[in-house]
């Protein structure tokens, strides 16, 4: 019989150990300990079936545990254990001494964690367990032995003393399946089925393993703090500018541009030229030539916003103020002579809010940006649209 529990035992607990799934692995990278040993004794009741006479103690002595838990994360795990239950009459009832061997496997919820104690208490903890079994009813007074099934499930109440040892109180409920003797030792003459109810309360210690501080008992996971975390890292990669060009690395297709290279929307360097053809290469010439008007963005007839193909211009003068913090910027609107001059004095101030409120939503602090609103430019020939095309736009200067 000890043989083969030992057996028992040592396949549940390969059972627990092999019952590795990808959510553990998914939580290795939390450091807390998963394994644990735990020992408890107590009192017992056996309910029924009881010979005729044959009756216990209200509390009867007693019974002894000892098992091995792992936790797969800190609110889930399975628990190998073997019990070992003695039985034996109380003053005046017939004589019997009858011992139970049982070993059983159970998943485990750790309710403490489910049920949020974190919130109230850091010393109290709650576990919930069920399984099945088998067990082995021994009379002492005679050659009987009785083979069961069993069902088992119980209510385990923490209270953690350190990191390595908490005090448990237990209630567990064992009913028993095909049992052919009483508790007693007697012949059972009932229907065998589930018949058997067994109760058991103990009190014990529980035995934490591991090289981490904490055990998963005692470990409280915020399942936002790890999207914090990757919240920070992508934050973290999309503002990288190892070049300091002003684009960020992951769009930027020349991530090694010279210190003070004029570089276009996606990081590269470009060539601007001014009136006289000579090569814009420093943020002082690149000042000179958004000064001179030569950074423009550009509107269709009565709109106030800009045309697609002029919004590269916001962006180039976007990188110029995040490379240039200490700089501002003047913002000046302008309209065609089409209209009436107080329609037209609007329509220009709309354009230069338009292209600053588009800037102040990339980040740039809006007490770096002045607004003009010029009215309507009239160096170009009115009755040409192509020449109007070229004085509905905003200008910049650098302040």
């Amino acid at each position: 019989m000890k043989k083969s529990i030992l057996a028992l035992v040592f396949a549940a607990s390969f059972a627990s150990l092999s019952a590795q799934t990808e959510t553990e692995k998914k939580e290795s990278n939390n450091d807390y300990n998963k394994w644990s040993i735990e020992l408890d004794g107590g009192f017992n009741k056996p309910q029924r079936p009881m010979g005729a006479g044959a009756y216990t103690e209200i509390v009867s002595p007693y019974v002894v545990n000892l098992g091995a838990r792992y936790m797969f994360n800190n609110k889930f795990g399975l628990k190998a254990d073997f019990g070992y239950n003695s039985f034996q009459e109380e003053t005046g009832s017939v004589d019997f001494d009858t011992k139970l061997y049982r070993v059983a496997v159970q998943g485990v919820v750790n309710a403490g964690r489910v049920l949020n104690f974190e919130d109230w208490t850091k010393t109290i903890g709650l576990l919930l367990h069920a399984g099945v079994g088998v067990a082995q009813l021994e009379d002492q007074n005679s050659a009987g032995k009785d083979r069961m099934g069993n069902f088992i499930g119980g209510v385990t109440g923490q209270i953690r003393l350190s990191d390595r040892f908490a005090l448990t109180g237990d209630f567990t409920t064992i009913v028993t399946a095909k049992q052919d003797l009483n508790f007693d030792g007697s012949n059972f003459n009932g229907t065998n089925g589930l018949q058997g109810i067994l109760f058991t309360g103990t009190a014990g210690l529980t035995y934490y393993l591991g090289k981490n501080e904490k055990h998963a008992d005692w470990t409280v996971i915020n399942p936002t703090a790890e999207l914090e975390d990757k919240l920070a890292a992508l934050e973290a990669k999309l503002t990288q500018d190892s070049d300091n060009d002003g684009v960020a690395d992951f769009k930027d297709e020349e991530p090694n541009s010279a210190p003070g290279a004029v570089v276009n929307t996606k990081g590269k360097t470009i060539v601007v030229k001014d009136a006289q053809g000579t090569v814009v290469k420093t943020e002082s010439d690149l000042k000179t030539l958004i000064n001179g008007g030569y950074v423009g963005v550009y509107y269709d007839f009565n709109k106030s916003t800009p045309t697609a193909d002029s919004t590269g211009n916001i962006d180039f003068i976007l990188t110029y103020l995040r490379n240039n913090p200490s700089a501002n910027i003047e913002i000046t609107g302008y309209a065609d002579e089409i209209g009436s001059t107080s329609y037209n004095n609007t329509l220009s101030n709309a354009r230069a809010n338009n292209v600053k409120e588009t800037l102040v939503k990339a980040n740039v602090d809006a007490s770096r940006l002045t607004i003009v609103g010029a009215g309507e430019d009239t160096s170009v020939n009115k009755d040409s649209d192509a020449a109007r095309s070229l004085v509905r736009k905003v200008t910049f200067k650098i302040k």
